[in-house]
């Protein structure tokens, strides 16, 4: 894909710090993390978002979240990890190449890697009917 910063990391032409690489999947640091260990996990085809992914790119991608989680704990002495993703622009993703964050986390780390959302006075009841009621 033209101008996809992560497809140019996939064909060499972009350096990065690469943990692992397969024929299916690439985890690699980013240029700049947001914490200790923070990790990008993505498939190594061109796939814009979830909505375009197939089951099996998802079911790779997310085998590998838990590889690294199981790594970071083993390596890195992670007690937890958090997987942050995006998809559409609506949801703030920044990078048009389907992808997971991973997160390492450590026991009083300080972090916060959960939203502080406003919270939603929708009706809950109204909205199954919505999603149950059309299937």
């Amino acid at each position: 894909m033209d101008n996809c910063p992560f497809c140019a990391i996939i064909s060499g032409e972009k350096p990065s710090r690469i943990v692992y690489r397969s024929d299916s999947v690439i985890c690699f640091l980013p240029r700049k993390g947001e914490a200790y260990g923070h990790i990008i996990i993505a498939p190594v085809t061109h796939v814009e978002d979830i909505y375009n992914a197939d089951p099996e790119i998802l079911k790779n991608l997310i085998l590998e979240c838990k590889e690294i989680a199981l790594l970071y704990n083993e390596k890195l002495g992670s007690t937890g990890v958090n997987i942050l993703h995006a998809s559409g622009l609506s949801a703030q993703q920044s990078v048009q190449h389907f992808h997971f964050h991973l997160i390492p986390r450590f026991d009083n780390d300080g972090l916060n890697t959960w939203p502080d959302l406003p919270g939603s006075s929708a009706n809950n009841d109204q909205i199954l009917e919505i999603l149950t009621g059309s299937r």
